[in-house]
């Protein structure tokens, strides 16, 4: 895995994952298989709860707890539902106050019996929410080791 692309308001991460490509979709959407892989590993937060209504113009919200005990949300709405190859949503989290809403865009693209996923996180209009999406590279490795059972 690379590291992630930043320029110009925008994130790129890309990574390849052993699985097919219905498999990784279904566990980046399910509120339940979300929940059991996207968590710090170093006790920086953890993900409690899932709500999504997975159509175009469904809301998705997912919530946890912090580190210091402090609890955390982020929600949007989603903008492009075409499974199991393109998912695009809206991202507002509540841990920086200045943040504008933006959009995720998630590409899964089946090669040679595994899944291929680009990740582009655009509309970061302030250096401060750039520096405060830097994680996807981590949250995909999570997605990767979560998928393949490792």
């Amino acid at each position: 895995m690379n590291p992630a692309s930043i320029d110009s308001g925008r994130i790129v991460q890309e990574i390849t994952i052993d699985a097919p490509v219905a498999r990784v979709f279904d566990a980046f959407t399910a509120p339940s298989e979300r929940v059991a892989w996207w968590n710090a590993d170093d006790g920086r937060f953890r993900t409690t709860h899932m709500d999504s209504d997975l159509r175009t113009g469904g809301r998705w919200e997912m919530r946890g707890i912090r580190g210091d005990g402090s609890p955390f949300t982020v929600k949007g709405v989603y903008r492009i539902v075409e499974p199991p190859r393109l998912l695009e949503f809206t991202w507002l989290p509540d841990w920086q106050g200045d943040t504008t809403e933006s959009v995720v865009r998630v590409e899964f693209t089946e090669r040679s019996g595994g899944t291929h996923v680009r990740l582009t996180h655009s509309g970061l209009t302030t250096d401060r929410s750039r520096t405060s999406h830097k994680g996807w590279p981590q949250i995909l490795s999570w997605l990767k080791r979560f998928v393949e059972g490792r």
